[in-house]
């Protein structure tokens, strides 16, 4: 079975039942037919993450996620997620959502990109979102 972890670096991810997450994040690759070994969530603030997207992608702006693929070619997904706590906090009172909806948003949205979905043009853009959208409304309304 893949192996899931949750890793705080500077901030703490305040959510109940994280192990039913992770079970439903293998869940994501398995209905997306991507073979996942091992996935590293790690949480932390703006300033972490914006020392990450200097330091990897020469970026000096905040973001709220950083996905990283570890694995060699034609190997099972190993990945890393960076997600910054104060990006969806912030993004969460933008988009005027509950700040559930957004965290599970993000925390999706880093294993759709490890699925091979991209989100740099508007129509991959909006397959992505429709992804998002699926699975965390799947996720709410399945226990």
């Amino acid at each position: 079975m893949a192996n899931i972890k949750f890793n705080y670096a500077d901030r703490k991810l305040s959510l109940s039942d994280k192990t039913r997450l992770k079970n439903y994040i293998v869940s994501i690759f398995e209905e997306e037919k991507v073979a996942l070994n091992e996935l590293n969530y790690i949480f932390c603030s703006d300033e972490y993450l914006l020392q990450i997207n200097n330091n990897h992608l020469q970026h000096d702006y905040y973001t709220d996620i950083i996905t990283f693929t570890l694995e060699e070619r034609g190997e099972p997904v190993i990945g890393e997620i960076y997600i910054s706590l104060d990006r969806i906090k912030d993004n969460s009172k933008i988009e005027k959502t509950n700040l559930l909806n957004e965290t599970l948003r993000v925390i999706f949205h880093g294993s759709l990109h490890l699925c091979g979905y991209k989100d740099k043009k508007k129509a991959d853009i909006i397959i992505m979102r429709q992804k998002e959208d699926y699975y965390i409304n799947k996720y709410l309304t399945v226990d």
